[in-house]
Parts: C-alpha cells; structure tokens; sequence
C-alpha cells in the first residue's frame, strides 16, 4: 500500500474513534418563559397600605386641590374645570393613578407570558404582555402595557435564579418594570387632575420582606405627560401580602348620579 495513503487510513481510524467516544450532542434547551424567569413571584393578593398622602387618596380632595403634582397652565385650566358630579368616575381609575387608589390587587399568571392585575378599586383588569409589543391598540383606560424582567448580576459563583413564579418560592432578587402607552387619559387624583393621551407610564414592581414576616409588594409609578406636565410625576404605593380572597370587595367605577 502506497505509505501516503496508509498514514491517511490511520488518520480516518482514530477521527472515527474519536467521534465514536464524544457524547451525542444535546439540543439546546429552549428559552426560559417569562413565568419560569421569574426572579419574584408577584402573584396572589395584596391590600394598600396608605400610609402617604391620604388626604388625596383615602378621600375625593376639594376641586383645585393640585398641590404637588407638577401641572403646567394647560393642566391646571383643565383640572379646574372638574366638578363634584364626576366624582366616582373612572377616569380616576386609568393606569396612570390606578395603583394609588386604596385598593386591593389580584396577580395572577394568564399562560406563561402574561401577567394579570385586577383591583376591587374601580373593577379594572390590567394585562402586562412579555416580549415583542403587540400592534398598538386604540387608546383605552389601562393602555397597552409591555413588561420585562430586570435581575441583577449574578454574583461570580453565586446561585442563579430559582424556580418558576407563581410557587411563592426563595428568589435571587430583580424586579417588574412595566411601560404603558396607548392610553385614553384620566385623572392622577378623582378631583380631575389630568393626564392626557399622549401620556406613558412606567411602573418598577418589587417585593420584599419585613423584620416580622410579612411581604410587602411596592409599585412605583412614573408618569411622563408632555402635554399637561412640567416634569415627571413619580409616586411610590405599597402593599402588604394577604390571604387570597380575604375583604375582596368590588366596587365599579362611574361618576356619582
């Protein structure tokens, strides 16, 4: 045998043991839903805690009574224009002011890429969509909300994140951001202070625990209003954690007859 061609065959014997002795390769596995990425569990139900600005939340506050929210002329003027028989409307209840209301919040998995929140407050359903944003929709009350989850670096051989949300299992920390746009407009306070349609809210949903045990959910909420705002609106609501369906008590939203 030509020797050229010998050290060739050699060659071929040991590539072919060579592949014979790799492991198959394994598929790689398929992406992590938003549900199993879920470095918190949001879900379950939660009550406000007002222990800030009662006076503008517990109660419907005296018409003109604007006080800390940066509105512009234009704001103002059409804040002035609200009377007592729109109290109870649900302009009051939009995305934008929903989450100061003294409600209570229902969080709840629809699928594994969908968040749903529903409140007593007003009767009003939010959906928080993962991923690529759907087509816009027409302008409504809660908007069109586009969610993500933001987890911190993982530690250089620390633990990665555990588990699928929805278990109330140990978690590595991160939290909710939200961004919602396509919205209607409606009021930051049930006194008529405005928030137009060009208006987009974004919102950072964390939870933590207390020294005594119990868990605490905190939103807060940023508003960006070119058209009645001079600046940012931003508030920080929180929620204490309790027993599902516990004082669940809707009430619809609709101005007084």
């Amino acid at each position: 045998m030509n020797p050229a061609r010998a050290l060739l065959a050699v060659i071929a014997l040991f590539v072919a043991a060579a592949s014979l002795a790799q492991p198959a390769r394994q598929p790689p596995a398929p992406p992590a839903t938003p549900r199993e990425a879920a470095p918190i569990d949001l879900t379950g139900q939660w009550v406000a805690i007002v222990n800030e600005d009662w006076r503008w939340r517990m109660v419907t506050p005296p018409k003109g009574d604007y006080a800390s929210v940066p509105l512009n002329d234009e704001g103002r003027r059409v804040a002035d224009q609200w009377t007592e028989a729109q109290d109870g409307a649900c302009e009051a209840y939009g995305a934008a002011a929903l989450m100061r209301m003294p409600t209570r919040l229902r969080i709840r998995w629809q699928g594994d890429d969908r968040l749903v929140v529903d409140t007593d407050a007003g009767r009003q359903t939010r959906t928080f969509a993962f991923g690529s944003p759907a087509p816009a929709a027409a302008p409504s009350l809660q908007g069109q909300s586009v969610a993500k989850w933001v987890t911190p670096p993982r530690p250089a051989g620390g633990p990665g994140l555990a588990g699928a949300g929805g278990d109330g299992g140990a978690r590595a920390g991160g939290y909710l951001e939200v961004r919602t746009t396509s919205l209607s407009g409606g009021w930051l306070r049930r006194n008529g202070v405005p928030y137009s349609r060009d208006a987009v809210v974004t919102e950072y949903f964390a939870r933590f625990a207390a020294p005594n045990g119990d868990e605490w959910l905190m939103v807060t909420t940023i508003v960006d209003d070119p058209l009645y705002l001079t600046q940012r609106y931003i508030t920080s609501s929180h929620f204490r954690r309790e027993a599902q369906g516990g004082r669940w008590n809707p009430r619809a939203c609709g101005a007084a007859s």
